[in-house]
């Protein structure tokens, strides 16, 4: 108890006086016999220049440990003989070598400082300048100059006898060249050359893209790449150790390049040369993908000769490393073929049409990871549309119908009709089919009739490509049923409405002719194409019996001789077909139950075609030639740079007029003659020709519903003469024309 109350708590202790006592346990830091009050009388001696904190720790750390290892004999004496048998050293510990060795550790302080001199300095200088790194040395000295002599001597020597220090100039002349290209200041500061003049510029590139790679080639594997045949990679090189590091250096700048090149010329060589060192870039792997996300942004963006090149090292690249590369580029490109398509014209429909048609080769490559993102993509849609079904929001309907939305169902329609033989996406036609009904339930209007119409393209697409039957006509025959073909038009236009790149028709649209013309063509157009796809089949007869009942229907009632001549034609086409198909089964042996028959049947009747299909191949022909010679001539049109007619406002155009005519029925005048006659035969004229300009406008301008009813309120107010801004009374003394006059009138003799 003594010695316990004599101990300090923990607590009471400073650092110093904390490290000099010790970390063993009470137990173990009072032996018997030992006084207890020995460890705060070492604690609280004085301070003085030798007896430090410093030195007192010294001294009890390796006293303390002393003492440890003297207990560790008499506590576990197995253990110190294991000691003194295997680590005679750790026993013999003695207090000064520990002493020496943690005072090495310490530096002291001198008690004065000297200053250098000038001379030391330089000397000290030119011993670092010694010691620094090739590369900042030239930067501190600063960057030599590339001059077209220097290109021209790398080129002569490269194609002589290429050697890993003259690639890695000319690489570091070509990454100078590339860094002026996007105002990279520090990366041709840190580079060896600079590169100044446009020329050498040229050079520089045009000698590293055409001729660089076949000299390297034979560096590497001593001889030149044979065009078409895939090599030995290039990492199998005993060379490609030295090389390493520069051909990596190399294609950075290459890829660099390829994303500032505004000249569509120099952008596919580039292109056509990144196309040939793929197997480099598949050694480097965050090269590749750096270069893959360049080439999905020109391959969305770029010129027309450039999205294609850039869609061949695309597959390229994804034949070669498939599981490496193929995920992160299949989610790239539908990513930007998404944002592509937000806005659709006659002039983006080819763009829309290309994206499509690559994504879907690029997906063709694997039909697992096909089979991955359609389902997760179509999942997609099917939310949006369970979305729009559920709130009746125009939020939520806007979310369904827009173009990003019909285009991708476009996109998977065109994908599992090209990946159906496989058999891996077959189970997704269905749900996408349930989609592309729902989105035509939604909302099912005549305004919204064009949209319709791209679902129903979309369905016959995956019907036709896929085999699978679908009920498109359902859709096709209601229209027929809900619109009314013989009712006179509201207004009149000769400008015909484009269905491919509308969705939605305007109020005013739906009193025009050309609206129920262009629709009438339209299901004309998507009834033959959907029965050109059935016509092989053995049940045709049946299938289309609900269709020719109502194109008969709509002939006894229609009234248009013109839309009566294109159904006429249809419905003849089609029962053509069917007495082709009744005439073929009635002489079959085999019963309906029989699938295989009945399949080997279809199969020989598609291949020797029906009237209906010969009758399709025929009218496609002439269709597509017909869009074309349409497009062309808008681009004709186009190029003649006509004036632009702005349209005036009623009312300032009624002003106007009460100027023009003020003096012209002036009655007050000498000229009343002239002016009756002017009156009588000038100002109808004028009118007329006026009110042609402005029905011509007004064709022009069919988009504003307000503009068109002003205009209709002021024809049934006044007419022509109202337009030409007359009042009822100037009107009135129009029609009474000048007062008769009276004069004497001489007879002559004869009379």
């Amino acid at each position: 108890m003594a010695a316990r109350s004599r101990k300090r708590r923990l607590a009471e202790l400073t650092v110093d006086e904390f490290l000099a006592s010790g970390f063993d346990s009470e137990s173990e830091s009072e032996p018997e016999g030992a006084p207890a009050a020995e460890a705060p009388t070492a604690a609280r001696s004085p301070r003085g220049p030798g007896g430090g904190p410093s030195a007192s720790r010294r001294k009890g750390r390796a006293s303390e440990h002393k003492d440890q290892l003297s207990r560790l004999k008499d506590k576990d004496p197995e253990f110190y003989k294991f000691l003194q048998e295997n680590d005679q050293s750790l026993l013999n510990f003695s207090a000064s070598d520990s002493s020496e060795d943690e005072e090495e550790q310490f530096h002291s302080l001198p008690n004065m400082l000297e200053e250098a001199s000038e001379e030391e300095e330089e000397e000290d200088g030119m011993e670092a300048g010694d010691r620094v790194p090739r590369g900042l040395q030239g930067k501190k000295s600063g960057s030599a100059p590339v001059t077209l002599a220097m290109v021209e001597q790398w080129k002569q020597a490269a194609k002589q006898h290429l050697t890993p220090k003259l690639f890695h100039e000319i690489v570091q002349a070509f990454r100078a060249a590339v860094a002026t290209t996007q105002g990279d200041q520090e990366g041709a500061e840190a580079s060896r050359f600079q590169v100044m003049d446009s020329a050498v510029f040229n050079a520089m590139v045009t000698f590293c893209i055409r001729d660089l790679l076949s000299c390297l080639q034979k560096l590497l594997f001593g001889k030149a790449p044979k065009d078409g045949t895939r090599g030995a990679p290039p990492s199998s090189s005993p060379l490609w150790g030295k090389l390493r590091l520069d051909i990596k250096t190399y294609l950075s700048s290459v890829t660099q390049l390829a994303g500032c090149l505004t000249e569509a010329t120099v952008a596919a060589a580039v292109l056509q040369h990144i196309s040939s060192v793929v197997p480099y870039y598949l050694t480097f792997p965050q090269q590749c993908r750096v270069l893959l996300k360049r080439m999905v942004v020109l391959w969305g963006t770029g010129e027309e000769t450039l999205r294609v090149l850039a869609f061949l090292v695309l597959v390229k690249v994804c034949r070669h490393k498939k599981d490496a590369f193929l995920g992160p580029i299949l989610k790239r490109m539908y990513i930007t073929y998404v944002k592509n398509c937000k806005f659709t014209s006659p002039s983006a429909l080819p763009t829309i049409t290309f994206m499509q048609r690559t994504l879907t080769e690029v997906l063709a490559l694997d039909s697992g990871a096909a089979y991955q993102h359609a389902f997760l993509y179509i999942r997609q849609l099917a939310v949006h549309l369970r979305n729009a079904m559920a709130m009746r929001k125009k939020e939520t309907y806007q979310s369904v119908y827009n173009w990003q939305f019909m285009h991708c169902l476009h996109l998977w329609c065109r994908v599992l009709g090209t990946l159906c033989p496989s058999g891996a996406l077959e189970p997704l036609i269905y749900p996408l089919a349930q989609v592309i009904i729902g989105c035509i339930k939604l909302v099912p209007t005549a305004r919204f009739y064009p949209l319709r119409l791209h679902c129903l393209r979309a369905l016959t697409l995956l019907s036709e490509s896929t085999g699978t039957f679908i009920p498109v006509l359902p859709f096709l025959l209601e229209v027929f049923q809900q619109v009314n073909f013989n009712k006179k038009p509201g207004r009149m236009s000769a400008k015909p409405i484009n269905f491919a790149v509308i969705l939605k028709l305007s109020n005013v649209n739906l009193q025009e002719k050309v609206y129920r013309d262009g629709l009438l063509e339209q299901l004309c157009d998507l009834t033959l194409e959907y029965l050109q796809g059935q016509a092989h089949s053995i049940a045709f007869p049946e299938l289309v019996l609900p269709a020719v009942l109502q194109l008969k229907s709509f002939l006894r009632e229609c009234k248009v001789a013109n839309y009566c001549r294109q159904v006429r034609q249809l419905l003849e086409k089609v029962q053509e077909n069917v007495e082709y198909v009744r005439c073929r089964r009635q002489a079959v042996s085999f019963g309906v139950s029989d699938q295989p028959a009945v399949d080997a049947w279809e199969k020989q009747t598609r291949a020797e075609g029906t009237p209906l299909t010969k009758y399709y191949s025929h009218w496609r022909k002439l269709r597509d030639r017909e869009i074309q010679l349409e497009i062309s001539g808008k681009e004709r049109l186009e190029d003649l740079n006509f004036p632009e007619i702005k349209r005036q406002r009623t009312e300032k155009r009624k002003e106007e007029d009460r100027k023009e005519f003020k003096d012209l029925f002036d009655l007050d005048s000498d000229d009343e003659e002239d002016v009756s006659g002017l009156s009588g035969t000038g100002a109808p004229g004028s009118l007329r020709v006026r009110h042609g300009a402005e029905e011509e406008e007004d064709d022009e301008d069919g988009g504003s519903s307000s503009g068109s009813e002003e205009e209709v309120s002021d024809l049934d107010d006044g007419g022509a003469d109202a337009e030409a801004g007359l009042g009822p009374g100037e009107l009135q003394r129009l029609a009474q024309g000048p007062e008769d006059e009276l004069e004497d009138l001489q007879l002559s003799e004869e009379d």
